[in-house]
């Protein structure tokens, strides 16, 4: 238990800082992504994963990074995005995966809603930092990270791993 729960707090404090610089910046890092998986390989035997359970993430993970690669090459996606998605999926696994990808879903129609909103209210001569303009630059990207680390913290408390805290 006092190596397992600090691990387990890296999948949401990763997940909050991918969507805080993809607001931020348009970027999400590729350590991110990076740390995500190696926390995993070293978070799965340390809670106790079955080789079944490990295999399932694995496979949940390669299923999801093939179809947003697929949607980077088409356009339709940022890199970081496709990678962050895929990560998460590494980390809830198929049991929760449709919660997830419903979520990031939903809240990625929300984030584009509130931010052709913005777009749309005058804000010239307002003191606003950096971001927050370009974020209001029409034709500009959205930052999808927000929609994928919120469906993220939402869904991992219904995940695997919190059934190996209360061992």
């Amino acid at each position: 238990m006092l190596l397992e729960s600090p691990l387990l707090l890296v999948f949401p404090a990763m997940m909050a800082f991918a969507g805080s610089m993809d607001m931020l910046t348009m970027t999400i890092p590729n350590r991110v992504s990076l740390i995500l998986i190696a926390a995993f390989l070293i978070a799965a035997p340390v809670t106790g994963m079955t080789m079944e359970q490990f295999g399932w993430h694995l496979a949940s993970f390669g299923l999801i990074l093939s179809c947003t690669i697929a949607m980077f090459a088409l356009g339709w996606m940022g890199g970081g995005d496709a990678k962050l998605i895929a990560v998460g999926a590494l980390w809830v696994g198929f049991e929760t995966l449709p919660l997830f990808l419903t979520n990031i879903a939903v809240f990625g129609g929300l984030l584009a809603v509130f931010i052709l909103g913005f777009r749309a209210i005058p804000i010239t001569g307002l003191p606003l930092p950096n971001w927050a303009h370009r974020l209001h630059q029409s034709g500009g990207g959205i930052p999808y990270g927000l929609a994928i680390a919120g469906a993220a913290l939402l869904v991992y408390p219904h995940t695997i791993w919190f059934g190996s805290l209360g061992s």
